[in-house]
């Protein structure tokens, strides 16, 4: 499959660079539940106030690699934002590597059930099922998908902008009930994208780094699986790092 050209805009000059991410929850959730995307406190606003320049947060819940490349290949958003991006992150992966009772597809169509009675039934039967057979479960999607989606995106991404800088992300860790606390396919995933990404010469940031000190200790929010503004801090510092590995300056500290 050739490389995917995304409808671009004119070529006039912009102010700011923007920091083009997609992400899922974790990149907009806060130790209470789910923030605006312009919130100071997470951690892409964070990266974009060092850097200064204007960010656009693509994401959404359980959001997978593949929806990445859906996102940047259909969303008018992210070809506006790339036509001005200084640098591209894809902090994704967390949900290809949770594990799924059933395949990703068969569980997605749950919200199109209907009647409403019916379509409550059969989700609240599969919350109960998912942290009981989670443990056993296979992941989201399989680490070879995982590398196929990101290959697309990175090439889609580098057809339009030649050499622009990239930044990708391992899977972090949890605690959550709602699936067992069981995370076997976190290796396998963060393998596959490691491997991926260094025949790229991609950073990448390990969110398990960042943020497992809070997870495990019980201090980010109580659902086990997103953070606290601490580990959003962290996360923004070794995104940074990586931005600056990959050729972005940080402006601030130069200034």
């Amino acid at each position: 499959m050739p490389p995917h050209r995304f409808p671009m805009m004119s070529s006039e000059q912009v102010s700011r660079p923007v920091l083009l991410v997609f992400a899922d929850s974790l990149a907009y959730y806060g130790p209470t539940g789910g923030l605006p995307a312009d919130d100071p406190r997470i951690w892409p606003n964070i990266v974009a106030s060092q850097l200064n320049w204007d960010v656009e947060l693509l994401g959404r819940i359980g959001w997978t690699c593949r929806d990445v490349w859906w996102a940047a290949t259909q969303d008018p958003r992210a070809w506006a934002a790339l036509r001005r991006a200084g640098a591209v992150i894809i902090a994704t992966g967390g949900m290809d590597s949770l594990p799924s009772p059933l395949p990703t597809a068969l569980r997605e169509l749950i919200r199109y059930v209907r009647p409403p009675r019916l379509r409550r039934w059969v989700r609240g039967g599969y919350g109960w099922l998912q942290p009981r057979v989670s443990p056993v479960a296979r992941a989201a999607l399989p680490p070879r998908l995982t590398v196929q989606y990101l290959e697309k995106t990175r090439g889609a991404i580098d057809f339009n902008r030649p050499g622009i800088p990239i930044v990708a992300s391992l899977p972090p860790v949890h605690l959550a009930e709602t699936y067992g606390r069981a995370h076997q396919g976190r290796a396998a995933t963060a393998g596959a994208i490691s491997e991926w990404a260094q025949r790229h010469r991609i950073p990448v940031v390990d969110l398990a780094a960042a943020v497992a000190e809070h997870i495990m200790s019980g201090r980010g929010n109580p659902d086990g699986i997103h953070w606290n503004f601490e580990a959003h801090q962290a996360v923004a510092e070794l995104m940074l790092k990586a931005l600056a590995e990959a050729g972005v300056p940080d402006e601030k500290r130069r200034g």
